[in-house]
């Protein structure tokens, strides 16, 4: 059956269309107006093995704010409607990833239980137009509607754009661990027997 999902938001503040398939070949056909941002999202499309497609358009004269988290919410919630019951996944998935001088650990459990831990460090203000405070906003919006657990740290880096880089890899790798199926069942990874 596949893992596909498509979610629309539409606000004061953005319009937002989006279509994401778990199963896909690394494929991203996303503009947010955000430069930067948008070479994320195509990273977490490549690494996790996702085809993310749609449409999205905000009001960038007031700032990136709006487009960033509100994008975050609904690339979770396609994310979390994709995965079903989550029957058969492997749930849990981590990735410690080096880029260049930066590296970066991030861990995820879909668990029905949002949580965000983020360690940063200082980072220049901007990358491009991408304010780099909207990191942090994106994570937790995303762990939020998706319905994970997902820690971040960052052990050390230089460069602002190795260090937010090597964080949407590591979160790319590991959400691919975690929806990946189970060879060694077919229910629902949790002693509940739902995750929710």
């Amino acid at each position: 059956m596949p893992r596909v999902a498509q979610v629309e938001r539409k606000s004061n503040e953005t319009e937002i269309s989006l279509s994401v398939n778990l199963d896909g070949s690394g494929q991203c056909n996303i503009r947010t107006g955000i430069g930067f941002f948008d070479h994320m999202v195509a990273i977490i499309a490549a690494h996790g093995g996702f085809d993310i497609t749609g449409s999205c358009s905000g009001d960038l004269y007031v700032d990136g704010h709006h487009v960033v988290e509100d994008f975050g919410i609904v690339l979770g919630k396609a994310f979390g409607r994709a995965l079903g019951d989550k029957s058969g996944i492997a749930r849990f998935g981590s990735f410690i990833l080096p880029m260049d001088e930066a590296l970066a650990l991030v861990s995820v459990d879909i668990s029905g239980r949002p949580f965000l831990h983020c360690e940063l460090p200082e980072m220049a203000p901007m990358v491009g137009s991408f304010d780099t405070e909207l990191l942090e906003e994106f994570l937790r919006a995303f762990a939020v509607h998706a319905g994970i657990a997902l820690h971040v740290k960052v052990f050390h880096g230089k460069n602002t754009h190795h260090i937010i880089e090597a964080v949407f890899k590591a979160l790319a790798r590991a959400l691919g661990a975690a929806v990946s199926t189970d060879p060694r069942t077919g229910a629902v990874p949790s002693t509940k027997g739902i995750i929710d």
